[in-house]
């Protein structure tokens, strides 16, 4: 099977289900519950945990290899070039490379769905700031989705190429998300957004007409015979503002236990699509996951290390030990949070 047929089948499949999320389940307009963001999570991890399998069982298809030949060419540079025998036979290094390309899509998967997290907690804060109503959330959620998946589109395939010329850029992007990590020891996630300072809000109501008052789920409204942006628009384009900022550190991240364009960006696409769901299931118990902050401040530090080990020295942490450690840091803060509940602060008289 050629590369662009199967990447083609997977980007089908995408629009058919924000088509059918958007103009089938989620019509109209109403606050998602949790009962209804749970069953929508539990969708997308086992279509997550579909994909994987697959990749097990058919990782050849992703590029086209049908050779021996072309199968050595795929792992020429890269960790798998070591992992493959030339005495063995054909079938056994093909199932040697499903085998690893299925952990490090697993290790993406999780690992941006970790990250992803923090970035919901985020979108929270954005909403809660900038007073939207909860019936409109799901509609901003799903165009930020969109745009998210055409933004990172550019930027992983840019800094797969970017990469694959030049290794040592993975360096610096550790360097940057040690920096990351450790912000996020100090940041604090409860912090109201600055709904006037905001710079995306300043470049919307420069650039465009804006009217103060909401238009339903509309984004532009008409005025006087004129178009204006709604609240709503605004609130879309902070949120894509801060995935920009948020997809800064999370993909180099993901390209530290893969370097693989495809495999980033199927773990990616599938981490976002249920992004939406994880925001409704997460906006509600906030506070008692309290400690995941830290949890991805260490995850951050632990991966930027691992990056920077990885390009200047010979120690190689192999995928399986990096998705065991991402899932365990993951499994750690939630477990502490549940242990060591966070005080409430009392309100002053």
């Amino acid at each position: 099977m050629s590369r662009f047929i199967f990447f083609g089948v997977f980007m089908v499949f995408i629009i058919i289900m924000l088509a059918m999320d958007l103009g089938v389940f989620h019509k109209d307009d109403h606050e998602v519950k949790m009962k209804e963001a749970g069953l929508w999570t539990a969708i997308w991890v086992l279509l997550s945990m579909l994909l994987a399998v697959i990749i097990r069982l058919h990782a050849e298809w992703i590029h086209g290899i049908d050779t021996v030949e072309e199968l050595f060419a795929y792992a020429s540079g890269t960790p798998l070039e070591h992992m493959l025998v030339d005495s063995k036979s054909f079938a056994d290094n093909l199932t040697i490379y499903r085998k690893e390309l299925a952990s490090q899509y697993l290790a993406g998967y999780f690992l941006e769905e970790s990250l992803s997290i923090d970035n919901i907690f985020v979108m929270i804060m954005i909403f809660i700031s900038f007073g939207i109503d909860k019936r409109y959330y799901h509609r901003v959620l799903f165009w930020g989705i969109l745009g998210a998946i055409v933004l990172r589109f550019i930027f992983i395939f840019a800094l797969g190429a970017l990469v694959e010329q030049f290794s040592w850029v993975l360096a610096i992007f550790g360097i940057i998300l040690i920096f990351s990590g450790i912000k996020m020891f100090k940041d604090d996630s409860d912090e109201p957004i600055d709904t006037e300072r905001h710079p995306m809000v300043r470049f919307c109501t420069r650039y465009f007409r804006a009217t103060p008052k909401m238009d339903g789920h509309n984004f532009f409204s008409k005025i006087d015979g004129k178009t204006y942006i709604t609240p709503l628009f605004i609130v879309l384009m902070v949120i894509e503002f801060s995935d920009i900022i948020f997809a800064v550190d999370s993909i180099p991240a993901v390209f530290s236990v893969t370097t693989d364009t495809f495999i980033v960006y199927f773990s990616n696409i599938f981490a976002i699509m249920g992004l939406r769901s994880l925001f409704f299931l997460l906006s509600g118990v906030k506070d008692m996951f309290w400690m995941l902050s830290y949890g991805l401040g260490l995850l951050l530090c632990f991966i930027g290390a691992k990056m920077i080990l990885g390009e200047f020295t010979s120690i190689h942490l192999s995928t399986t030990v990096s998705l065991c450690v991402i899932l365990g840091i993951l499994a750690l803060s939630i477990l502490l949070s549940l242990l060591f509940p966070k005080k409430s602060t009392p309100v002053e008289s």
